[in-house]
């Protein structure tokens, strides 16, 4: 099976089925996104159609077990999604995004549990990305400029989170990497093969939050990502399996995605060392889909993540999990996963004077009803098993209402 037939089965069994801090970005084949207003501009130009998509989410969580106060939090997240077709192959892209409200991150563990509300520390509630993509009739793309990494995350399949869909936690949403940040500005290609999909990236290290890209312009080194991504159909079933390296020349830990507690004071011996490489292995699997409801089913899906450690902050990371619609009511969606994340060990013995540190690991479930075409209610539950030792394992519980326009 070629991958071009691969993702043929793949696009007409699951259109329109996207579900939706440092991270790995995940190489499968691009999964169609929600419906998008088009809007046809008519004149001299004869410009192409201008697709747009709003995405709001609300949500209200609280710790109901653990040393965490029991403290009601409400916050938000509105999402525009921009593009402008330039002609001759070209894409306009522009992404403004917004957050408002209080977030419950840090109250039980370091990796934070609503991805959707995640910010660096100090960081701003308002972004925007912009960004042009070259398209070619082979179905290779080139993208040029400043990215954000959920975006991507969406598309995968059987686990596409967003923050707005699927999985909250960062662990499964957007895995950390401490390699690659959330929002990155460099050249991103994909070039899809007989067998597999193939992408190379390069881009500054540095995370472009709030930066238009040229303030640091790769004053941190360089990083770059190569994976390649193959499907295969087991049991009659698409499935995408991925192998993927990352690394940078950065030569000091990336501060920028960390909470100032994991953050080794003046003299550390951590973070000295030139150069950062990890490998992962992904996996994505459907398990049934459903003939009589297009673009439903469910499936498993897992990653297991390795570094070099220093001056990456993870060395070891993995989890694996089942997520897809019930087929009583293929408007739903469930999910369900585990995760465990381990520190660098020459991390958490720098810091063990102040602060002792052990593997961060925990449960994530939700539940998502189909309330309107554009209008889902998530209930959703996380036992946390904190990575600071002093805190005890912890439940938060919370919903999440999203409107799409």
């Amino acid at each position: 099976m070629t991958f071009e037939e691969a993702f043929a089965i793949y696009d007409d069994d699951f259109e329109g089925e996207a579900s939706s801090s440092s991270t790995i970005i995940e190489d499968v084949a691009s999964q169609p996104e929600p419906a998008a207003k088009t809007v046809d501009i008519t004149g001299p130009a004869k410009l192409a159609p201008v697709q747009t998509r709003v995405v709001v989410s609300q949500f209200v969580d609280m710790p109901v077990h653990g040393s965490a106060p029991e403290t009601l939090r409400y916050g938000g997240r509105a999402d525009l999604y921009f593009d402008a077709g330039l002609g001759s192959g070209f894409k306009l892209t522009v992404r403004p995004e917004l957050t408002w409200g209080k977030t419950s991150n840090g109250a039980l563990g370091l990796i934070p549990n609503n991805t959707a509300l995640f910010r660096g520390e100090g960081a701003g509630d308002f972004d925007v990305s912009a960004s042009v993509t070259k398209s070619w009739k082979s179905g290779a793309k080139l993208t040029v400029g400043k990215v954000n990494v959920l975006d991507m995350a969406s598309q995968l399949p059987v686990v596409g989170s967003d923050g707005h869909h699927g999985f909250q936690n960062l662990s499964m949403a957007l895995p950390p990497s401490a390699i690659i940040a959330n929002t990155i500005t460099g050249a991103f290609l994909s070039v899809p093969t007989d067998d597999a999909l193939l992408r190379l990236w390069v881009y500054d290290p540095d995370t472009q939050y709030e930066r238009t890209g040229f303030e640091t312009a790769f004053g941190s080194g360089v990083g770059f990502l190569g994976s390649v991504t193959v499907p295969v159909k087991i049991g009659g079933q698409p499935g995408y399996y991925a192998l993927k390296l990352s690394g940078s020349t950065r030569n000091d830990i990336n501060a920028d995605s960390l909470p100032s507690v994991l953050i080794p004071g003046p003299g550390s011996n951590f973070g000295q060392s030139r150069g950062e490489f990890a490998a992962v292995f992904a996996a994505y699997q459907f398990v049934q889909t459903y003939p009589e409801a297009k673009g439903k089913g469910w499936g498993v899906f897992g990653q297991v993540y390795a570094s070099q450690g220093d001056p990456t902050f993870l060395d070891y990371s993995g989890f694996i999990g089942m997520s897809g619609n019930p087929r009583g009511r293929p408007q739903d969606r469930f999910g369900a996963a585990w995760f465990r994340y381990s520190l660098t060990d020459s991390l958490t013995r720098e810091l063990a004077p102040r602060l002792g540190l052990e593997d961060e690991e925990g449960v994530e479930m939700f539940y998502t009803l189909g309330l309107a075409k554009q209008l889902e209610l998530t209930f959703n539950a996380q036992v946390i098993d904190s990575a600071v030792e002093a805190r005890e394992a912890g439940v938060i519980a919370g919903l999440r209402l999203t409107a799409a326009f």
